[in-house]
Parts: C-alpha cells; sequence; structure tokens
C-alpha cells in the first residue's frame, strides 16, 4: 500500500489555517478512500497534539513552528521519524509537497517522487505581508528557487489563473495538472435572510484579505450592515478602522464559527464580498454559492476568476469604486441578486471533494508509476526564463 506524505505549514485546526489547509486534508482523505496511506505533517500550534489520527483515515505530525517547520519537515524525513502506528520507521513513496509561498523544496533531500501544489502565486501578498527585505527574500525563494528545485516535478494547481502564473515562472504546461477545489454537500438553509441588507466577509484577517475595502464599502451603504466572520491578528486594526469609517456599530466582527454558524451567516448573507488581493481559488465564494449568496470579488485576484463566473454568479470588479458600485447594484437589484444566487448554487454543486480525488489519485498513480518527466521548461534553448520578466 502507497505511503503518501503531505508537506503543508498548517493543518485545519491551526488558528491560521485557511483554504489551503482545506484543500490539503480533503484531498488527503480521498486518498486514502483511494487505498493510501497518508501522513499530513505541519506546523505545532496551541495544544495539538504532536501526533493525530484523524477520523478520515489521515496520520497527522505536527513538528517545528510557523518559521520552523521547513527544516523539521527535512529532519524528520531524514531521521525517519515521520509516522504513526504500523509507518513509523517507513518513509514515504511519494512527497505532496504544498507551498504556500515559502517552498519545503523536498526534492533536495527526499529520494521518492515529488508532486507539487501551489494555490497561487505571492507575488501581491510578499510586499503587502513584508514590506522589508523579508518580502524580496520570499519572492525570490517563490519565484526564483523553487522553479528550479522541483524543475522534474509534476505540479497542480487549483485555478487556470495560477496555471498561467506558473508558466510565466518557468514550468512546462505538461507539468501542471488543473484540479479544483471540491465542496462538502450542504443541506437546504435553514434560515431566512436577513431583513435588512447584510453583507458577508468570510476568512482570516490578515492584511493580504482587505477586508478594509469592505468596510469602506460598508460606509458608502447606509442600510447595510457586516459580518465578518474569521480571526486573525489583523482584526485589532480593522475594528479602528471600522470606528475610523464610522461603520463599527454596523458591523460584527464574529471571530471564529463553527461550521454549523458559517452556513447560517452565508444562508442570511444577501452578498458575500471578497475583497482580497489574491486567491488561489476563493473556496468560501463556492461555500457563499452553495447556500444561493452572490459574491463580489475583483478581477485582479487570480483564481477568482474561476470560482466567480463574472455577470452569473457574481460580479468581478475593476477597482476599488466599482467593488462599491458593484455591491451596491446587487443590493439593490434583488432579481438580480436572486439570479445569480440560484446560479451561484448550480455551479457550485458541479464542485465536489470525491471529484478532485479521482483526479489527484490518478496522478499519483502516474507518478508512482514512474512516468518520464516532461523537459522542464518548453525553451529549448536551455535557458530557463527569469521569473518576473514577462
Amino acid at each position: 500500500m502507497p505511503h503518501i506524505l503531505f508537506l503543508n505549514w498548517r493543518d485545519t485546526a491551526n488558528p491560521e489555517g485557511g483554504g489551503s489547509e482545506v484543500y490539503t486534508e480533503r484531498v488527503a482523505a480521498e486518498l486514502v478512500a483511494h487505498g493510501h496511506r497518508v501522513t499530513l505533517l505541519c506546523a505545532t500550534h496551541g495544544n495539538a497534539p504532536a501526533e493525530q489520527l484523524l477520523p478520515s483515515g489521515v496520520h497527522v505530525v505536527r513538528r517545528g513552528g510557523r518559521h520552523t517547520v521547513y527544516l523539521r519537515a527535512a529532519l524528520a524525513y531524514l531521521a525517519g521519524t515521520l509516522h504513526l502506528g504500523p509507518l513509523t520507521g517507513r518513509r514515504p513513496d511519494l512527497i505532496i509537497d504544498v507551498c504556500n509561498g515559502v517552498p519545503f523544496l523536498s526534492p533536495l533531500y527526499a529520494r521518492c517522487p515529488t508532486v507539487v501544489i501551489v494555490h497561487h502565486v505571492h507575488r501581491e501578498q510578499w510586499p503587502v505581508v513584508f514590506p522589508d527585505w523579508r518580502g524580496r527574500v520570499g519572492w525570490w525563494l517563490e519565484s526564483w528557487l523553487a522553479p528550479r528545485v522541483y524543475r522534474r516535478c509534476r505540479y497542480v494547481t487549483v485555478s487556470s489563473a495560477t496555471h498561467d502564473e506558473l508558466v510565466r515562472l518557468g514550468v512546462a504546461p505538461a507539468r501542471i495538472d488543473l484540479i479544483h477545489n471540491g465542496l462538502t454537500p450542504v443541506d437546504a438553509p435553514t434560515v431566512a435572510r436577513t431583513a435588512y441588507p447584510c453583507l458577508v466577509v468570510l476568512g482570516r484577517l490578515v492584511p493580504h484579505k482587505r477586508v478594509e475595502l469592505a468596510l469602506a464599502a460598508l460606509a458608502a451603504l447606509p442600510e447595510a450592515r457586516l459580518i465578518v466572520a474569521g480571526r486573525g491578528w489583523w482584526e485589532p486594526r480593522l475594528r479602528e478602522r471600522a470606528a475610523e469609517l464610522g461603520v463599527a456599530a454596523r458591523t460584527e466582527f464574529a471571530g471564529y464559527v463553527t461550521e454549523a454558524r458559517k452556513h447560517e451567516i452565508l444562508a442570511s448573507g444577501w452578498v458575500a464580498l471578497v475583497p482580497s488581493v489574491k486567491e488561489g481559488w476563493g473556496l468560501t465564494i463556492m461555500e457563499a454559492g452553495a447556500r444561493g449568496t452572490p459574491a463580489v470579488a475583483f478581477r485582479s485576484a487570480g483564481g477568482v476568476r474561476d470560482a466567480v463566473r463574472d455577470g452569473v454568479t457574481g460580479v468581478l470588479a475593476d477597482d476599488v469604486d466599482d467593488f462599491v458600485e458593484q455591491t451596491r447594484r446587487l443590493l439593490t437589484d434583488g432579481a438580480a441578486r436572486r439570479r445569480m444566487g440560484a446560479a451561484a448554487m448550480a455551479y457550485a454543486a458541479s464542485f465536489t471533494w470525491p471529484n478532485a480525488g479521482r483526479k489527484l489519485a490518478a496522478l499519483v498513480t502516474e507518478v508512482l508509476a514512474g512516468r518520464p518527466s516532461v523537459a522542464p521548461h518548453p525553451d529549448r534553448s536551455g535557458a530557463a526564463t527569469r521569473p518576473g520578466s514577462q
């Protein structure tokens, strides 16, 4: 029975976990269902146990912290101490290396094949999160070093936008597989829409999610209210900004919410706002869509162009003013909002985790069979395209 090792900086229990972690654990669970043994190595956090067996059958091993998990992953692999129960002492047959900006660089030390998952390229996020030298080093790691270390590896990404960005970084298109996010089926909404215009933001509260733009939209819509569901270290600044804009009384910071409460919020809201600077896919868009709630996001935000069918299941805005105006339009045009909500629900239903799992399992089988890799770059001269030069 093949053993698959996922390397991801966080897991879904991590307070800073997000859509990448949901994707990782759901497709890992699907691989278990396809007969693989699966271990997930991620960073330690809070009171989470160092080793844990999830109900899905995925073994979680937590090593290191936010910055040291990458080194600890390499040391654990080399020492053969990654595994639980019957897997103790057995190294994996394949590594699935999830790159969230900072790569694990597993081909440098692992003797088994590696498949790389990239949700999105962080060109825009680095200067927002780290406007100093750290951001420049991070972008160099992601855009220059990683494509060279993974030059013989197969890639998986979740959107056509990220596929195109990886190609611009020098990854040959033939090495990239597109496997969209799935969505867990939900029951029919159990709560009614609010009687007042209600906007919803769902996700981690960090600078590059740009929740400030949702607050700005709220300030321009005096009849509306906003629910911000999620947690993160940027929350105090967001509360300050809400007070500065005079919308604190119309903004609810709901914090971490349960799965049931999340769906109540999405079902009761009128419009989901996704002001993020970049998303690999936009899982919250699909979750809102499953509840018949259309979304407004930015056309420039990468994978949201796949998650939102512009003008059909939601709207893609071109700039901040357009973001506010499109939000206003959906709040005031009930017919358009209901039409887009119905289309969003139908569109969301077409994405399932079993389908994503089947595609990944097929890729894993292909890689384990040792099929030859394609050329690492379509440039036959052998010169790699300089990242960012496109």
